[in-house]
């Protein structure tokens, strides 16, 4: 069975790229996959810095999440857009993932053969889908395959009913042809 990791970009407690990234891990569940979700709130670390790094070491919650990582076949990622770009706690998170601390540790562990889908929830009427670019660029730059299907919610702060379920027919649609095509191209790599 296929291990899949799921996680958004956001610390917000009321994120709604929480909420998507929930979605997401119950269609996977749903789809046969062995779902972990996880919040990136519980894995603080300090802004990267080599010097920090040199000094330290990589930080206890860096090396918790990189394993996390690691030990799944491939992982959703909710991000939210920041400027036209990806969170500073994603970006952080992921670098900070991506520094050796083993030795003969083999490079990019948590990323090299691993498979991505992303998504984006924004109130914004592109749905994020700007902050997805550098991000999706990013990923592939260090060894992931990132699924050529993503999914943009719009409106992100009325796209959701009290129950946390998409409210357009349209967006579960997409969002589920973007889980069934990660879990089936992880499942696949993952043989």
């Amino acid at each position: 069975m296929v291990k899949l990791l799921f996680l958004a970009g956001s610390s917000r407690k009321e994120s709604i790229n929480k909420k998507l990234a929930i979605l997401a891990a119950d269609m996977a569940r749903k789809a046969d996959a062995q779902v972990t979700y996880i919040d990136l709130k519980n894995f603080e670390m300090p802004i990267y810095d080599g010097d920090f790094e040199q000094e330290n070491g990589v930080p206890d919650n860096a090396k918790k999440l990189k394993q996390l990582f690691a030990d799944h076949d491939g992982f959703f990622i909710a991000s939210p857009e920041y400027n036209s770009s990806m969170s500073a706690l994603l970006k952080n998170s992921l670098d900070w993932i991506s520094r050796p601390h083993e030795e003969n540790e083999a490079p990019l562990i948590a990323f090299r053969g691993k498979v991505a889908a992303l998504g984006a929830v924004s109130p914004g009427g592109l749905g994020g889908l700007r902050g997805l670019v550098p991000l999706r660029m990013m990923l592939g730059n260090i060894g992931v395959t990132v699924i050529p299907s993503q999914i943009a919610v719009s409106s992100g702060f009325q796209a959701f009913d009290e129950d946390g379920q998409l409210g357009d027919d349209n967006q579960v649609r997409m969002l589920k042809a973007t889980v069934d095509e990660f879990v089936k191209t992880a499942s696949q790599l993952s043989q």
